[in-house]
């Protein structure tokens, strides 16, 4: 049966039968109607005796990862920072502005006092949104106007209104953890520690971040209570403690410990509590991830010398490897929402870029310059540092139609960006 499977892709029965994101064409297998034809190759296929090694295996899943067309939109009415919000908004989640004769929606209205806006559907010849916004400033009722865009013409949820938390780092070294708007609005420190700090991780469903911090001299893991900006020690043993990861229901946390001069990965409560080593070998471990259903862990680890990507199950067992062809010293994991994807960075010479494989392993996408990716709630964009002149700046990019746009700074170096869930 096995050889069955694998000999169906090579035959071609592909029909493009689905209408999906955006109008394009999804192709779907169709096997039943072509089990005669199949069960005869497969047949001819089991009697030469083929090895396992010269088999073509089915690819599950069709990449259309950075080919997506944008979703062609006019915008008019607006003015200001309304105005800059919602094409920034609407930008890094898959849309493009166009002239009004040549866009498939219309989005209009006005932002004088208060936000009004409409869309027009331009295929279906009718209206598909119409909506004033009242309360807080015209910067948060444009991110607000931008969400219901998307779900109007998408069907998906927003993430204008969402959150990130990233590093800032002075240039004698220290620095402290922001959390921002996603675009970068509205930027506060959530710590005041006037030392080395990183690695912020957002608690999924919950106002708390872990993070690193050099304040007992000593990489250690802290937790910060967004909500009361309480603080408190999660792993402070012999050795570094760095790369805190919270599960999707943040009811525990991975992170990489060298307690015994092994760096390796452990797992334990959210407090710290009840931990449990999942590795043990002379490679280097690193950045943790957690997989959607939270049942893998994802980190970045070694195999005959060479940097691979891996997983192992969060309650301990075998590791498992990725596959990530063509994408050298792949390292930061960091799985989708959806569990579909793992983002990560790989790095050719000195550079690194930002690439996409299918949770399966396979043949990753390169998709720009960068590191330190981060998924948003949507599973479709992406934050993540650029690094030039030795300096970060943070920049949100859409993976399927690889549109990238700058995050605005704030003063110091911004890196190591994670995106609340």
């Amino acid at each position: 049966m096995k050889n069955f499977l694998k000999i169906c892709l090579p035959i071609g029965f592909v029909s493009f039968s689905r209408v999906g994101t955006r109008g394009a064409r999804v192709p779907t297998f169709k096997l039943m109607q072509h089990l005669p034809v199949l069960f005869a190759v497969f047949v001819a296929n089991f009697a030469c005796g083929q090895s396992d090694q010269n088999e073509i295996t089915i690819s599950h899943q069709v990449s259309v990862l950075g080919n997506t067309k944008p979703i062609p939109v006019s915008l008019d009415g607006f003015s200001g920072e309304v105005e800059s919000v919602l094409k920034f908004d609407l930008y890094v989640q898959g849309f493009s502005f166009v002239s009004p004769d040549a866009a498939q929606y219309e989005i209009s209205g006005s932002n004088s006092g208060n936000v009004i806006g409409r869309v027009s559907d331009n295929f279906a010849r009718k209206e598909i949104l119409s909506r004033s916004y009242t309360g807080a400033s015209l910067r948060r009722q444009a991110h607000a106007f931008a969400d219901d865009i998307v779900l109007a013409i998408t069907g998906k949820k927003g993430i204008a209104q969402t959150k990130i938390a990233f590093k800032s780092q002075s240039e004698n070294g220290d620095g402290e953890i922001y959390v921002s708007d996603f675009d970068g609005g509205n930027p506060q420190a959530v710590t005041h520690e006037k030392t080395i700090v990183s690695a912020p991780a957002w608690v999924p469903g919950h106002l708390g971040i872990y993070y690193n911090s050099y304040r007992f001299g000593n990489p250690d893991i802290f937790y910060n209570d967004l909500s009361t900006g309480q603080g408190r020690v999660i792993a402070r043993y012999g050795g570094s403690n760095i790369s805190p990861s919270p599960s999707p229901d943040g009811s525990k946390v991975a992170m990489i410990l060298d307690k015994d001069g092994w760096v390796d990965l452990y797992v334990a409560d959210a407090d710290g509590s009840n931990l449990k080593r999942l590795t043990k070998s002379p490679e280097d471990e690193s950045s943790p991830c957690w997989s959607a259903d939270g049942k893998w862990i994802c980190f970045a680890t070694k195999q005959n010398e060479r940097r691979r990507l891996a997983k192992i199950p969060a309650d301990g067992g075998e590791i498992q490897y990725i596959g990530t062809a063509g994408t050298p010293n792949p390292t930061e994991p960091d799985c989708s929402p959806d569990g579909k994807w793992v983002a990560f960075s790989c790095q050719f010479g000195g550079e690194f870029d930002i690439c996409v494989v299918s949770t399966d392993g396979g043949t990753p996408v390169i998709l720009t310059a960068g590191e330190h990716p981060s998924w948003s709630p949507n599973s479709r964009t992406l934050v993540f540092a650029k690094r030039a002149n030795w300096r970060y700046t943070l920049s949100v990019l859409d993976v399927f139609t690889k549109q990238v746009k700058d995050i605005g700074r704030i003063s110091g170096s911004d890196s190591q960006p994670s995106w609340a869930k």
